[in-house]
């Protein structure tokens, strides 16, 4: 199992050491042809318009959709959650997403950057218990999910983590925490799970 987590702004690295301390084979992703090699791609937490642009230059819209839809899985984390997302809510005029999850995304409901918070969710399917601590950075809400989304966790009431098939989507940063649960929900139950 080969795992790649996109490697053109935000939090690359720390993925790709949480997937290393899981002893999963983690690939930072720079070029397109990388994805074919790939059971699965983690799309980070960053800047959703900035991560988009540079996904536009290197051309990496249409193979990711052609790659998920010859079977590899899917995470996006807050500014990936945001490109994984079927609509944009508050998204910039020139902004695009991936529109592969039935979900509709708002950009930076919760608040600002000065706005970040850590706060106790319940992710529902985590091994040990289902409290999971979560960094919310400038942090996007899921404010609908379409049929076949299953709400995997909510924060003030409002969604925080779902999953479709094989596609995940956190608003928060998984991989800032030190907790290694939710990339194994990924690894395991997502990518295995297929």
């Amino acid at each position: 199992m080969r795992i790649g987590v996109l490697a053109l702004q935000g939090a690359f690295r720390e993925h790709i050491m949480m997937l290393e301390a899981l002893e999963v084979t983690a690939v930072p992703v720079r070029q397109p042809a990388q994805l074919g090699e790939l059971s699965g791609l983690i799309i980070p937490g960053g800047e959703s318009t900035a991560i988009g642009k540079l996904m536009d230059a290197y051309g990496f819209y249409d193979p990711i959709r052609q790659q998920h839809d010859a079977g590899m899985a899917i995470w996006g984390t807050c500014a990936g959650a945001i490109l994984v997302a079927h609509e944009v809510l508050d998204a910039l005029p020139d902004q695009q997403s991936l529109d592969l999850m039935d979900i509709a995304v708002r950009r930076n409901a919760f608040g600002r950057q000065v706005d970040s918070f850590e706060a106790d969710v319940d992710f529902s399917g985590l091994d040990g218990s289902d409290e999971y601590r979560g960094v919310f950075i400038r942090a996007p809400w899921i404010e609908s999910v379409g049929v076949g989304v299953e709400i995997l966790a909510r924060h003030d009431g409002e969604i925080v983590a779902a999953r479709q098939q094989d596609m995940l989507a956190t608003v928060f940063h998984p991989e800032l925490t030190g907790d290694p649960r939710v990339h194994r929900y990924f690894v395991e139950t997502i990518v295995g799970g297929r």
